[in-house]
């Protein structure tokens, strides 16, 4: 069986589901699921310009009033579970946590006791810590010694 340790900042989609249980073909993929709420992210400037670049001007005004703590841990809770158990629908295995601090240092560990074969980080674009090479995929390719895949995540259509 195939070990990914997938980081994620919000709930998987169907579309995303799909992508990630279908990119070894037929072999069975067991998924860790690694969830950081956002309001716990240090670099909500950052994420400002990011949105300002990619024209989400509504997005950028409201980065100071994401949640945190307890506050962002409740959903992050949530979503992690709907991730897990749409992955577990798709016939995978699945296990999670969410994770508070040090991102990294939890992910090598991971990948380190569970013998992990990849990682894959799904995210939304980030482009100013992409372009400074301080998103997770960036980083990680020096910390975990397993290949890192980053796969931007989907939308899902709001409905009418």
């Amino acid at each position: 069986m195939f070990t990914s340790v997938l980081m994620i900042e919000k709930p998987l989609t169907s579309v995303d589901v799909e992508f990630v249980t279908t990119l070894h073909g037929d072999e069975g993929v067991s998924f860790i699921v690694l969830m950081q709420p956002r309001g716990d992210q240090a670099d909500v400037l950052l994420r400002a310009i990011d949105d300002v670049a990619m024209g989400e001007l509504k997005e950028a005004a409201r980065e100071g009033e994401e949640p945190a703590g307890e506050d962002a841990r409740r959903p992050a809770t949530v979503a992690l579970e709907h991730s897990l158990q749409a992955l577990r629908d798709a016939g995978c295995e699945a296990v999670g946590q969410i994770v508070e601090d040090h991102p990294l240092d939890k992910l090598k560990a991971v990948v380190d006791e569970s013998d992990a074969d990849e990682v894959i980080v799904l995210t939304a674009p980030h482009y100013v810590e992409e372009f400074f090479h301080r998103d997770w995929a960036s980083r990680a390719r020096h910390k975990v010694g397993v290949p890192v895949l980053k796969l931007f995540a989907h939308a899902e259509p709001e409905s009418a």
